[in-house]
């Protein structure tokens, strides 16, 4: 499986010969500015939650790509106005896609999309089938919910969890949240894109080694070391 940085929470895959593409706002973070946007394609995109730094590019992607929308109810409606296609979930939620099984989990944030429209109850992804399962974790504070990820999901590979604190759970948490969800290796997202969310990478990485567990801090538009 190849996973691709683009930034704050957005990354690319494919699954089953399917392109997925999460959160995609590369406009809105200058850090993302030499990633040309139209090259990016997708099947999918998943939307955690409104913000404009995870939604920013939604429209413009899905219309060029004519890609499906997997968010929240909320949010599909919002999008399914403006006659894009999705899906909806809601938290507890799973549905079987062509490319596996997604499932929309709880995350301890808010939602508003760029507008001012409401934008729903935020929440994460477990994305799972017969060769891999990850978390993609939105953005949210630690939570105790974590804990039922192991319980209702198989073995996670990995897991996406945002480590730039203020706004979201900071690197000493996402420790915690590692703890919570049984899982050793962690990709971490939502750090650096501006001021308030800059973070040592050395120390975020030592915490983790300090409880044998690996943080990679990927480099935009390069793929994850590893995978």
């Amino acid at each position: 499986m190849k996973l691709t940085y683009y930034g704050q929470a957005c990354f690319g895959t494919e699954i089953k010969g399917k392109k997925i593409l999460f959160d995609p706002a590369l406009s809105a973070n200058p850090l993302a500015k030499d990633i040309d946007i139209n090259s990016l394609e997708a099947d999918y995109i998943l939307l955690t939650h409104g913000h404009g730094d995870h939604v920013a590019d939604v429209e413009s992607i899905a219309q060029r790509t004519g890609a499906t929308i997997i968010s929240n109810y909320e949010i599909v409606t919002y999008y399914g106005e403006k006659g894009f296609k999705g899906h909806p979930l809601n938290h507890g939620g799973k549905w079987n896609f062509d490319f596996g099984t997604v499932k929309y989990v709880n995350a301890i944030h808010s939602s508003v999309l760029p507008d001012g429209t409401y934008g729903g109850n935020p929440g994460g992804f477990v994305i799972w089938n017969d060769d891999i399962c990850f978390y993609h974790a939105g953005d949210t504070a630690l939570t105790w919910d974590m804990k039922l990820i192991p319980m209702t999901c198989p073995k996670l590979d990995f897991a996406i969890l945002p480590v730039g604190d203020n706004f979201t759970m900071g690197y000493e948490d996402a420790v915690i949240a590692a703890e919570f969800i049984d899982c050793e290796k962690i990709v971490g997202c939502h750090f650096d894109s501006f001021g308030y969310i800059e973070i040592d990478h050395n120390k975020a990485k030592q915490a983790f080694e300090n409880k044998d567990k690996r943080l990679i801090l990927p480099t935009i538009g390069d793929a994850v070391p590893s995978f």
